[in-house]
């Protein structure tokens, strides 16, 4: 049988990260709150715009409020989508209140960088 990659988070104390890129275009087969729980950041790149893949996933985004909410802080976790996706909208609009409530940003970036003959979408962070 096929064996499936997971991202496993060995036991031990937290880790502290200025910013993480959530692996895995931010699927539910690789990250969960154990995820959460130990490898805290203040910043948290949530890529992914693939809704047939369910990425990202909206069990992660989940995920990443359960893991919070046990964190012995309330710093502040600010998420920076890549993509606009129909997930990450919905999540804000249900879990808005939660969100502040723990102390969670969503970083909403309308700005665009645009080199020779190519534009993207593009965020500023400062650490």
């Amino acid at each position: 049988s096929k064996s499936a990659k997971s991202t496993v988070v060995s036991p031990g104390p937290p880790v502290y990260l200025d910013l993480v890129y959530i692996p895995n275009h931010s699927n539910s087969k690789n990250v969960n709150v154990e995820f959460f729980k130990r490898v805290r950041s203040s910043y948290y790149v949530v890529s992914g715009n693939n809704s047939a893949t369910e990425e990202p996933s909206r069990a992660v985004l989940d995920s990443l409020m359960e893991g919070k909410a046990q964190w012995e802080s309330n710093m502040q976790v600010t998420l920076i989508p890549t993509h606009d996706s129909e997930v990450m909208r919905e999540w804000y609009q249900e879990t808005h209140e939660k969100q502040q409530d723990l102390n969670i940003m969503v970083l909403a970036s309308s700005s665009t960088v645009v080199m020779q003959d190519e534009s993207f979408p593009a965020c500023k962070i400062e650490l």
